[in-house]
């Protein structure tokens, strides 16, 4: 297995991590979670991956909160690029607000309105594809949100969006939150994977998933059946 490259774009937003990853030797990206800059981030991804002499062929939406999806539509229309959500969050991408508290809601600006992008796929648990060189495999993690999914790539990393952080998990008492099935999603989709994993989170530093197993006290809750 090839070097994977990893660089991130943090929204103003929220220290949302938009996640920039291409194979060894590729010009291609895939674009994760492209948050809220001012007000869009669109233009700082596109910005850095020219930098660095790449183009982005797809973006994975680990989650549909505004805070990971605000910037879609304008990438996959600037870029021309397809955006890839699990089905149970894609109503998400037009009616964000469906999962916002009512004072969250508030930080939508005026005029603001949601579209999807011209391609959408819809992502289903266990399932693989091969997007920018990358191998992927997604895994569907309800609890933050409905639709929340995981992707292994390449073997070495794992996206895990707003169900795993460094030291900590995803809240679950935004609407459509669920924190029993948060704890199965952590107990059946987190820890059976291995440790050398390094986890590339919504926000915050990185980790592996070796150091939150025997670290996380939410993830050994949740791996003994007690996190509720």
């Amino acid at each position: 297995m090839g070097a994977l490259a990893v660089d991130v774009v943090v929204a103003k937003a929220f220290a949302t991590n938009c996640w920039i990853l291409s194979a060894e030797g590729s010009d291609q990206a895939l674009i994760v979670d492209p948050g809220i800059g001012d007000p869009y981030l669109h233009e700082a991804i596109v910005q850095r991956c020219a930098d660095a002499k790449l183009h982005p062929v797809a973006t994975f939406i680990t989650h549909g909160h505004i805070d990971h999806m605000f910037s879609l539509a304008p990438l996959c229309s600037c870029a021309k690029i397809p955006a890839l959500i699990h089905s149970a969050d894609r109503a998400l991408l037009t009616n964000p607000e469906r999962a916002l508290s009512r004072s969250a809601a508030s930080i939508i600006p005026p005029g603001i309105v949601f579209e999807e992008p011209e391609e959408v796929i819809e992502l289903s648990d266990g399932l693989t594809m091969e997007i920018a060189g990358l191998n992927m495999t997604f895994h569907h993690a309800p609890g933050h949100t409905p639709g929340s999914t995981l992707a292994v790539v390449d073997s070495q990393v794992l996206l895990s969006g707003d169900v795993l952080f460094a030291g900590s998990i995803g809240r679950t008492d935004l609407p459509l939150g669920s924190l029993s099935d948060m704890e199965r999603s952590l107990r059946e989709k987190i820890a059976p994977l291995p440790d050398h994993l390094r986890v590339l989170p919504g926000h915050g530093r990185t980790s592996t998933i070796g150091a939150e197993r025997a670290g996380n006290s939410f993830l050994r809750a949740a791996m003994e059946g007690r996190l509720g």
